[in-house]
C-alpha cells in the first residue's frame, strides 16, 4: 500500500473476481522503529500513505459497491490514534486521522440513510515479531496475542459494532484521556524507557 496506485488495483481486483463486496478489512500497517529518527518529513509522508491514504483510497473505491450489498467496512486502527504518546509521532497522526476520516464518514453515511457499517478496531500492542522489534526498549506494555485480537475484530465486523477495544481495557485509557488528562500521562510515563527512545 505504499503505492498509491495499490488500493484502487486491489479493490478492482476483488469486484472483478468477486463481482461485488460485503466486507471490506482494511488491517495493513507500516511501521517505523520507534524513536525520535522516525519524525522525518520522509518517515512521515510514507506512514500517512500506508497507514491512512490508503485505507481513504480502498474506502472510495469500494464504497459504491458496499452500498449495494449494505455491507461493512472494517476499520484496525491503534490505540496511538485515541491516546497520544511519547515517540510515535507520525505513526499516530495517521492513526488520528483514521479515527477522525471515519467518525466523520460514518455521519455523513448516516445522514444520507446509506446502509454501510463503519466499525473501528482499537487494539494495543500484539505479539508480532515486527511490532515487538518496533518498540524493544521503548515501552513495558505487554503485547496481547494476536489471535484473540483479530478474533475481536471479526466479532466486531460481524455485528456491525460500531466499536471495538482489545483488549478491552483500552476504551476506559480513551475514556480518561477525556476526563483526566494529567493522571493519563502519568500512566502512559510509567510504561515508556524514555532513555531508550530518545536514543533511537
Amino acid at each position: 500500500m505504499a503505492s498509491p496506485e495499490a488500493p484502487e488495483s486491489v479493490v478492482q481486483f476483488a469486484l472483478d473476481k468477486l463481482g461485488g463486496l460485503d466486507y471490506l478489512v482494511l488491517n495493513h500497517i507500516g511501521g517505523v522503529p520507534a524513536g525520535t529518527r522516525a519524525r522525518t518529513p520522509q518517515a512521515t509522508r510514507w506512514l500517512m500513505q500506508v497507514n491512512f491514504l490508503s485505507y481513504v483510497q480502498l474506502t472510495s473505491r469500494a464504497l459504491p459497491s458496499l452500498t449495494d450489498s449494505k455491507g461493512s467496512l472494517v476499520v484496525v486502527s491503534s490505540l496511538l490514534g485515541r491516546v497520544p504518546t511519547s515517540f510515535s509521532t507520525p505513526y499516530s497522526a495517521a492513526k488520528f486521522a483514521l479515527d477522525s476520516f471515519f467518525g466523520s464518514l460514518r455521519r455523513e453515511l448516516d445522514v444520507q440513510d446509506v446502509n454501510v457499517a463503519i466499525t473501528m478496531c482499537v487494539l494495543g500492542l500484539r505479539d508480532r515479531a515486527s511490532a515487538a522489534e518496533a518498540v524493544r526498549g521503548v515501552t513495558r506494555v505487554k503485547a496481547a496475542p494476536g489471535p484473540k485480537a483479530a478474533l475481536a475484530v471479526i466479532r466486531g465486523g460481524a455485528t456491525r459494532a460500531a466499536g471495538v477495544f482489545y483488549p478491552w481495557r483500552f476504551h476506559l485509557l480513551c475514556l480518561l484521556r477525556r476526563w483526566l488528562p494529567r493522571p493519563r500521562a502519568w500512566f502512559i510515563r510509567q510504561d515508556l524507557n524514555v532513555t531508550a527512545a530518545a536514543a533511537a
